[in-house]
């Protein structure tokens, strides 16, 4: 499977956001990885989970969910969970208007506060989304409502030795929907022990593989469709 890899700017209300796409015509899916800062798409750890879910048939968008201007303005930026969750959302919208990306179900891969924006995101647009995986992280910033009525199918993964554990379990209990808890030994909380993250990375394969359904069948060719590469070709 050939892959291309693509840098895009999103548009998300009045912010464009950093993404990363790699994508073949054809994938199993789309998994899209929130990063709840403006850290290098092409350079953070992400790229190893990346590079997990590409190896199992998954296109990837990695997506910052935070300028650089505001993660440098605002060290709290990160915490505004339902401003994240719209630009999940405002994601979803742009996936939904790209051709080569419509047949494919969209799962959402989250971690730190991202996993409260994933949650919430879900909550709000459950048609948009086919599975959700939140790597520790803080699922309790989505709020007692929307993790009790989040419907998506959500595999919660763990570490260990991750001292927010007990928060990240009690978030999980308020859970009512398909829900999935993935508990990996020896892991802290960013899964930088030798090993872990890619335990956490074939979890989360394991888990979209699993919930995603097939792409839908195309309505007729499109052999010119392309993804615009930036606000001026989007």
């Amino acid at each position: 499977m050939k892959l291309r890899t693509t840098e895009l700017s999103i548009p998300a209300g009045p912010v464009w956001l950093d993404g990363l796409l790699t994508h073949a015509p054809n994938v199993r899916g789309l998994a899209v990885m929130l990063q709840p800062n403006a850290a290098s798409l092409s350079e953070s750890r992400e790229s190893y989970v990346a590079g997990v879910l590409q190896s199992a048939g998954l296109a990837t968008l990695a997506v910052n969910l935070l300028t650089r201007y505001e993660e440098t303005r605002d060290p709290d930026a990160r915490y505004n969970v339902p401003q994240m969750a719209n630009r999940v959302l405002a994601v979803a919208d742009w996936i939904a208007h790209q051709p080569p990306l419509v047949p494919l179900a969209v799962g959402l891969l989250a971690n730190g506060t991202a996993c409260g924006a994933a949650v919430r995101a879900g909550w709000k647009g459950p048609e948009r989304f086919a599975a959700l995986v939140c790597r520790g992280g803080r699922p309790d910033l989505a709020g007692a409502t929307p993790l009790a009525a989040l419907t998506v199918p959500i595999r919660v993964v763990v570490g260990a030795d991750d001292p927010e554990l007990p928060i990240v379990k009690q978030a999980f209990d308020y859970l009512r929907g398909p829900r999935d808890w993935q508990l990996v030994s020896g892991a802290g909380p960013l899964f930088a022990e030798p090993g872990t993250l890619d335990g956490y990375a074939q979890l989360a394969a394991e888990w979209l593989l699993d919930r995603l359904p097939a792409p839908r069948p195309r309505e007729a060719p499109e052999p010119s469709a392309g993804i615009p590469a930036s606000p001026d070709s989007a």
